[in-house]
């Protein structure tokens, strides 16, 4: 699939970018002048941020990996489901320590907009079916 990339993923001109599925449009852009430094994701009025670094990290792990993972999307009060990015975004043993996300409430979805992100980027190859999708690092 071919992704067309609007934006410069800038606060001024932010990354205009679908879902996995393909269903729902977020914007993105990085704040690394943030404290500490952030993926700013913004989904209608609500405004998730997740530590910069997740990108780097996520990248690093699926390279490890080295074959394709579940994203697993799922709200911070549902648990993720084991083996999926969604949980490994979650997890005490990933390079942060636990969540990604900065705000109580709103650490979740990880598994949903950090993939589109790091596909744009070329960091990733991402799946794009109605349900279930998974990705893979490049």
């Amino acid at each position: 699939m071919s992704i067309i990339v609007k934006g410069a993923g800038t606060e001024a001109n932010p990354w205009i970018l679908k879902t996995p599925p393909g269903k729902s449009e977020f914007e993105a852009y990085r704040a690394p002048e943030a404290e500490p430094p952030a993926l700013v994701v913004q989904v209608g009025a609500t405004q998730l941020r997740y530590h910069l670094q997740c990108l780097d990290d996520l990248h690093a792990m699926l390279k490890a990996h080295g074959d394709w993972m579940p994203l697993g999307n799922a709200d911070e009060q549902k648990p993720a489901k084991e083996g999926t990015v969604e949980a490994w975004g979650r997890s005490p043993e990933n390079p942060v320590g636990g969540w990604y996300g900065f705000k109580k409430g709103l650490r979740g979805r990880f598994g949903n907009y950090i993939p589109p992100v790091m596909e744009i980027l070329g960091l990733a190859e991402v799946e794009h079916n109605a349900r279930n999708n998974r990705m893979r690092a490049l």
